[in-house]
């Protein structure tokens, strides 16, 4: 398994990513009020919160995928790497421009979380296409 990711260093980095990931699943959708109050959300925005913690499930199972099932592992998987990298750079974006800029929304619970989470996977993931290139981009 480490020889598909390129050593150890890059599948730390994976696994750091998709765990990082699954415990924002977690919160979002079994841990959704308590998710909700830790950040000041209306309980009536537990439907979109979890609708965007069901779209990070999507990731993390077909990391599960690439990591333990795909025979080839990340071979040829750009097109996940690279959709996953421009998610966190749209998120990091917009949330960037919510709270610093826009504030709509903002109360005393607001933190800056919403901007270093994505900032941090962003980075992993930028490692994680530059380290496994000579992988992920095998057609």
């Amino acid at each position: 398994m480490i020889e598909k990711f390129n050593g150890i260093f890059y599948l730390i980095i994976f696994l750091v990513h998709f765990i990082g990931i699954a415990v924002y699943c977690f919160q979002t959708i079994v841990g959704t009020k308590t998710f909700m109050d830790k950040f000041g959300i209306d309980h009536s925005a537990a439907v979109i919160v979890r609708f965007v913690g069901a779209l990070m499930v999507g990731w993390v199972i077909m990391a599960i995928y690439i990591m333990f099932v795909r025979p080839n592992g990340v071979e040829g998987t750009w097109a996940f790497f690279n959709l996953i990298f421009i998610i966190h750079a749209c998120v990091l974006a917009t949330n960037f421009y919510s709270i610093k800029i826009d504030k709509t929304g903002l109360n005393e619970k607001s933190t800056n979380e919403g901007i270093i989470a994505p900032a941090v996977f962003l980075i992993l993931t930028a490692i994680l296409c530059y380290g496994l290139s000579d992988k992920i981009y095998i057609t």
